[in-house]
């Protein structure tokens, strides 16, 4: 199958696509803060806390609280009271040296507090509809588990995807991936046997084949 028939079959599989997808906002440094509160915190709970923020808040008035009440504000997300301070510190930056305005390229984003290529990755894509690829763990995992590419690391992952997928998909993957590896692709007790790319997975045979092999012993 051709990574673009691949990516097809996974966005219809799913039930949901992956949640930054649906906190669009026009405040760009809004949006930016709203995806570096989402590592590491469960779908749901992301929901509940940037509701509040979006319907609330702007980032002009965020970022004149202080970091307690920050704190506070994106209570109960993982880690935060790191996070916390990663916005009142990037809040300045942005005021201070690029005159409010969020930047737009990688470069200058993995230099703010908080901001790795995964978040700087998934802002470019949804605040500038920039062809990007955001590989986080999910996209890791099933790329690899797929024999789309052969990495160890994320960042050798994105490197490798760029070259197996079309540029006009790149924004799609993570916006599918994360869902699917969510739903159907779990890092542990992923559902093989009704996975709609169990017949070409690399993973899936491998995990036959051992099994073969162990009711054969």
């Amino acid at each position: 199958m051709k990574p673009s028939e691949i990516l097809k079959v996974m966005e219809e599989s799913i039930k949901r696509r992956a949640y930054i997808d649906r906190t669009r906002t026009k405040d760009k440094l809004l949006l930016l803060i709203l995806i570096l509160i989402s590592a590491r915190t469960k779908d749901e709970l992301l929901e509940k806390v940037s509701n509040k923020i979006i319907k609330s808040i702007s980032s002009k008035k965020l970022c004149e609280l202080t970091e307690e009440e920050i704190s506070r504000i994106i209570y109960p997300v993982g880690f935060y009271k790191t996070k916390a301070k990663h916005i009142k510190e990037l809040c300045r930056i942005i005021k201070e040296e690029y005159k409010g305005r969020v930047p737009d390229s990688i470069e200058e984003l993995v230099k703010l507090p908080g901001v790795g290529r995964k978040t700087a990755n998934l802002f470019l894509a949804t605040a500038f509809n920039k062809k990007t690829i955001c590989v986080d763990v999910h996209v890791h995992r099933i790329s690899n588990r797929l024999g789309l590419v052969k990495t160890k690391t994320p960042a050798e992952t994105e490197k490798a995807l760029e070259r197996v997928f079309d540029r006009k998909d790149w924004p799609k993957i993570n916006e599918v991936f994360v869902p699917f590896g969510k739903e159907i692709c779990k890092p542990i007790n992923p559902k093989c046997d009704t996975c709609p790319l169990r017949h070409i997975c690399k993973f899936n045979k491998s995990r036959n084949k051992k099994k073969s092999l162990k009711e054969t012993a």
